[in-house]
């Protein structure tokens, strides 16, 4: 019986492997008959895919898409990166934030430490001086298109062209036009906890960014888009889930506050701007009851999901980000709120407009027409 179970075993492993080699002999031949590749198709390596269970671009049907990000960008190389990019907008060469840090993580496999700045700052001039272009530099670079995927997808819609009211007219300008999750004035505490344990209902990681604060701070949208759900969930209390408008990313605000959660109006379908108060903090969640503080510490959980092809946004496949580098970095830009009188409403004090929500919201009455 031993012996036939060993047999067993050995056949299964042996078709395992078969089926693997037929897939990498399918890609490659769709390299050669194609002459191009992805290079986040390789972005992998051996050693992640036996980290992570899988490869880091899955093959289907509409093509290639990067099933694993790892985003170890720091807050320093953030502000850099960002920095060269506002400075530089409306000049001969203007320089994209995104690229730079994808220049840099190709060159280090998407490590970032404290000499990444002074990379970033160093090709920077290159570029600036017309010594070479980022096309040239990454012409060979095996890794570069990976990067910069990955890394627009994290932060594609950060940074652009918007509009603020002040005393009462509107004045242009271009820049960071995400905001930090927590409205200016109130504190926080924070630590990088992605990755700790969980337990309630099933031992699992936590894959979000928690902010712990007091009870009724007001909860802000980090940038632009539509909610996709709002309500209860037992492990996330009264949540919030907000997608951007290229699809890309899925903001994921949870432990809202007990009897007023949300702000006024807000429901899904709604269409919210970056820097709008969308909730309260609170500690709801860990009930299949609606309503109860479960949760010891106040504190806003939030999260950011990468979505490159619609089977990620829910199941096994879901890509989460580390975001308390992002965080950080997102400080240097808090939206102002102030409480309505007569209520626990607290409403932004600077109106923005952004052109994609415009857009967006244009697309739409199209569509209807």
């Amino acid at each position: 019986m031993g012996d036939k179970r060993y047999g067993g075993r050995i056949r299964w492993a042996v078709r395992i492997e078969l089926i693997l080699l037929l897939a990498l002999g399918c890609v490659a031949v769709s390299r050669e008959l194609t002459g191009k590749w992805k290079d986040s198709a390789w972005q992998g390596s051996v050693d992640q895919w036996a980290s992570q269970t899988g490869e880091a671009v899955e093959v289907s049907a509409e093509g290639n898409y990067i099933k694993w990000v790892d985003f170890n960008v720091t807050c320093e190389a953030l502000g850099a990166a960002y920095d060269l990019d506002a400075e530089s907008y409306g000049q001969d060469v203007h320089l994209d934030w995104i690229e730079l840090l994808a220049y840099v993580g190709a060159t280090t496999g998407g490590k970032f430490d404290k000499g990444s700045t002074a990379k970033i700052n160093a090709v920077a001039e290159k570029l600036k001086n017309g010594e070479t272009t980022m096309d040239e530099l990454t012409e060979d670079m095996e890794y570069y298109d990976y990067y910069l995927e990955a890394y627009s997808a994290v932060l594609g819609g950060m940074v652009g062209e918007f509009s603020m009211k002040e005393d009462g007219k509107w004045q242009r300008y271009y820049g960071l036009k995400a905001f930090s999750p927590i409205a200016k004035g109130f504190e926080y505490s924070h630590y990088d906890d992605f990755g700790s344990s969980r337990s309630y209902g099933y031992s699992r990681p936590h894959l979000g960014h928690d902010m712990m604060g007091q009870i009724g701070t007001p909860v802000v949208a980090v940038e632009s888009g539509v909610v996709e759900a709002l309500g209860w969930n037992q492990y996330g209390g009264w949540r919030i889930g907000i997608r951007s408008f290229d699809g890309k990313r899925y903001y994921y605000y949870a432990h809202l506050r007990q009897n007023y959660p949300y702000a006024e109006g807000l429901e899904e379908g709604s269409v919210v701007t970056a820097g709008d108060v969308i909730g309260y903090m609170g500690h709801t969640g860990y009930s299949t009851k609606e309503n109860v503080n479960n949760i010891e510490v106040v504190h806003l959980h939030w999260g950011l999901q990468l979505i490159f092809d619609e089977s990620q946004k829910e199941g096994n496949n879901e890509i989460w980000i580390d975001c308390y580098e992002l965080t950080k970095f997102l400080y240097r830009n808090r939206s102002e709120a102030a409480k309505v009188e007569g209520g626990k409403e607290w409403r932004r004090t600077l109106e923005m407009a952004d052109p994609e929500v415009e857009k967006h919201c244009k697309k739409d009455i199209s569509m209807v027409q």
